[in-house]
């Protein structure tokens, strides 16, 4: 199970946090204070039987990569997506979705295309990009997302 070892800023104790729970407030497993994760600085890989629960728990807006392993315009735009999270951590959760081994989720939200990404506000779709947009327009879509939110 992946995840980073924080320190308790109280006790000292060390706790391992889940990636898939990275953004949410964790507490302290001895103390029960909060623990500052600082937020997901990679994409959370998803699959379809934590999809729904991890769009529903997320407070902050979330965008979705729908992505296959041999899609050429998806590993193209691969990089930038990690880039994102990165630099919007904390803003925007940033996800991704392998659909040759998810087909679920993929028939659920009628994803025909990839890439595609889904842009979520407290759980529901508020927008979606099919094909592999450029960054600048993507970063355009992230900030609309944050506006509204």
């Amino acid at each position: 199970m992946s995840g980073v070892i924080v320190p308790c800023a109280v006790c000292q104790v060390k706790n391992r946090i889940p990636e898939k729970k990275q953004h949410l407030v964790p507490q302290c497993g001895k103390c029960g204070q909060k623990i500052i994760v600082g937020a997901a600085t990679v994409p959370v890989n998803l699959g379809d039987e934590d999809f729904q629960h991890f769009i529903k728990s997320t407070e902050t807006p979330v965008m979705v990569d729908f992505y296959a392993p041999t899609c050429g315009p998806c590993q193209a735009i691969a990089p930038f997506i990690s880039r994102l999270a990165s630099q919007y951590a904390g803003k925007v959760v940033v996800a991704k979705i392998n659909t040759s081994d998810h087909p679920g989720t993929s028939a659920h939200y009628q994803i025909r295309g990839v890439p595609s990404l889904l842009f979520f506000n407290k759980g529901i779709v508020v927008d979606q990009i099919v094909g592999a947009p450029a960054e600048s327009d993507l970063v355009s879509k992230l900030e609309n997302l944050i506006e509204s939110s």
